[in-house]
């Protein structure tokens, strides 16, 4: 457990060795180029901020809608259980398998293309899973007696879940959502497979736009032979565990401050 942790910190202490000079505004908003030098990841950065937005916009939805449904409102039954254990095997799928689905299913039997729609249905078709599991264990932590008692004094199911089941497991809801999309951030194999492009000249401008993201970004800078490439590549490492981070200590002030309100 601690070699594994070591190596981690191995790496981030180089990434940000080299990339941290390589840091300025300019980098952040200029566009790429064959000069290292005054090369950016502008597209990469502003692509990454689109997918994960549309992403969201599928994903949470559809999650927290089958989530609901499974607790909630299904029979307990076989069916009911091969749902759920379908679900927790779809977590476990290496995502290049979601990118070869995507591949197929969006740019080719849809006919969306290499576009910024195809990457976002994509990526949340990976997160389903999580987003349906995490939303699940929220919903239990509700205890029945907070059911019961909403039902004694009149009110319906959808009331019930309305007013006290959602606002009370949002909190748990929300946590699990923003770190599958700090895990999605990071995906490349999905987005290569179906095609995203990895030298991107101009921002997206519709759902119907071919599209880059960080990870493509960084994983071109990395296969040019010239050093200086391989400098922008650790900053753009920097700019996405930076990302993470964030989206990591959002989920945890996201829970906290719910859960205190809640309290109250």
């Amino acid at each position: 457990m601690l070699l594994p942790l070591l190596l981690l910190l191995v790496l981030i202490g180089k990434a940000l060795t080299d990339g941290w000079p390589r840091l300025s505004w300019g980098f952040l908003t200029s566009y790429p180029s064959r000069r290292p030098a005054t090369a950016g990841l502008l597209p990469a950065l502003v692509g990454s901020i689109y997918l994960m937005g549309l992403t969201a916009l599928i994903a949470i939805p559809l999650g927290i809608g089958a989530a609901l449904y499974l607790e909630e409102y299904a029979p307990r039954g076989r069916v009911t259980s091969l749902i759920e254990i379908n679900i927790a095997n779809l977590a476990g799928v290496p995502s290049i398998i979601y990118g070869l689905l995507g591949l197929e299913v969006f740019v080719r039997g849809l006919a969306l293309r290499r576009s910024l729609l195809a990457g976002a249905a994509t990526l949340a078709l990976l997160l389903l899973p999580m987003v349906i599991m995490a939303s699940r264990e929220a919903l239990r932590t509700i205890p029945p007696s907070l059911r019961e008692a909403c039902y004694a004094l009149g009110a319906e199911r959808w009331q019930t879940i309305r007013q006290v089941v959602l606002p009370m497991s949002l909190p748990g809801m929300l946590t699990g959502i923003i770190l599958a999309l700090a895990r999605a951030i990071g995906e490349t194999a999905p987005l290569i497979t179906i095609g995203a492009l990895t030298y991107v000249a101009f921002l997206p401008d519709s759902l119907r736009s071919p599209f880059t993201a960080l990870p493509i970004q960084i994983f071109n800078w990395i296969s040019r032979p010239q050093p200086a490439f391989h400098v922008n590549a650790a900053a753009g490492i920097i700019v996405l565990l930076a990302i993470m981070l964030i989206l990591n200590g959002l989920a945890i002030w996201l829970r906290d401050r719910m859960r205190w309100r809640a309290s109250w």
